[in-house]
């Protein structure tokens, strides 16, 4: 199984990144996937999530209207469009299967 996040960098306040999360190793249809993040000194938290439809998805309450989620079941992809960036959306965001399995994560920097 690998989960490889990629798109993260450093982007400036009110700038937009796209990560993608390339699946591999299990039936990617069938999962939920979500993505998560975790600044330094802080708990890992989740960010937003989508069923293996894609016809379902929830966020949490401090990106709402800023990021969407979505996914491409044919390519085994997720994404995460982050829109309006904050500072304190800095951190490393996780990709993850069914809270299954992890991806090794990709920095993003929200910083002028």
């Amino acid at each position: 199984v690998q989960l490889v996040e990629s798109g993260g960098g450093l982007v400036q306040p009110g700038g937009s990144l796209r990560l993608s999360c390339a699946a591999s190793g299990f039936t990617f249809s069938s999962y939920v996937m979500s993505w998560y993040r975790q600044a330094p000194g802080k708990e890992r938290e989740l960010v937003a999530g989508i069923s293996n439809s894609g016809g379902n998805r929830n966020y949490a309450d401090f990106v709402k209207g800023r990021f969407t989620i979505s996914r491409d079941n044919a390519k085994n992809t997720v994404y995460l469009q982050m829109n309006s960036l904050k500072p304190e959306d800095t951190a490393v965001y996780y990709c993850n299967a069914g809270r299954k399995y992890w991806g090794q994560g990709t920095q993003v920097t929200v910083s002028s």
